[in-house]
């Protein structure tokens, strides 16, 4: 959801107990009293909450200022707006779709619905959860051999890497790979940064542990041991047919 502008206007922690359900409420009904629905999501819902959590609200309007996406502080909560018309809506879960990850879908299908004036609310999170569960679009044969061929060569720069600042940057790019070829392979939903390690955590939470292990062990261990993650990364790629690099070529 990147297409809309942003306004930063600051951020702290909050320090006080207030209420986040009530707080993201009352933000809408002062900010928006025409919506027509908005959600509260993110972690604040959950036990990963901590001080840093934003208050994510998805608001749905008839019209402009829609379509804007806003970030200020509001009661000591750091707040993130996403404002949509339902138009707007299904245009972002398209593209998002598309592209297999989908934080709109996620925030309206694993949110609060704070307010629903006529509807549009529970509609859209029907909609988003029956999305969701359906899965995102699969990965052609194509991408899946594009997406081997970078991981392979890749792997190979970790393995014959004496440097341990670039083997920092290596290993940071080659778990995301990894990450996201195992996902694509299984038919899950992408993510971004904590949320792409959260989506393979769900997946397959051994996978999940071996790659993030090793990952750690390959850049701060005693000696920057790169082999149990290059063990880890050669389970992603033998999952989907082996490494791929002699031979490989695109016309």
């Amino acid at each position: 959801m990147n297409e809309i502008p942003v306004t930063w206007c600051g951020r702290r922690h909050h320090n006080e107990p207030v209420d986040h359900v009530e707080t993201a409420r009352a933000l809408v009904r002062a900010r928006f009293p025409e919506a027509r629905a908005a959600f509260l999501a993110g972690s604040v819902l959950t036990e990963r909450r901590t001080p840093n959590s934003d208050l994510d609200i998805v608001v749905l309007l008839a019209g402009p200022p829609a379509p804007c996406r806003e970030s200020f502080v509001h009661r000591g909560w750091p707040v993130e707006l996403f404002v949509q018309t339902e138009a707007d809506w299904r245009a972002f879960a398209e593209r998002e779709t598309a592209a297999r990850r989908s934080p709109l879908l996620a925030m309206c299908a694993e949110g609060l619905l704070l307010t629903d004036a006529d509807g549009l609310g529970a509609a859209l999170q029907g909609e988003a959860r029956a999305r969701l569960a359906a899965g995102p679009p699969p990965a052609s044969p194509t991408e899946l051999e594009d997406r081997r061929y970078a991981l392979t060569d890749t792997l190979d720069d970790l393995r014959g890497c004496p440097d341990p600042r670039e083997r920092a940057y290596l290993v940071a790019d080659l778990l995301q790979r990894a990450s996201e070829l195992a996902l694509l392979a299984g038919g899950h939903w992408l993510g971004g940064g904590k949320w792409l390690s959260r989506r393979l955590a769900a997946a397959d939470p051994g996978l999940h542990g071996r790659l993030t292990e090793g990952a750690a062990e390959a850049v701060l261990g005693p000696v920057g041991d790169p082999q149990r993650f290059v063990t880890a990364v050669e389970e992603v790629l033998d999952r989907v047919g082996g490494p791929l690099w002699s031979g490989y070529a695109r016309r």
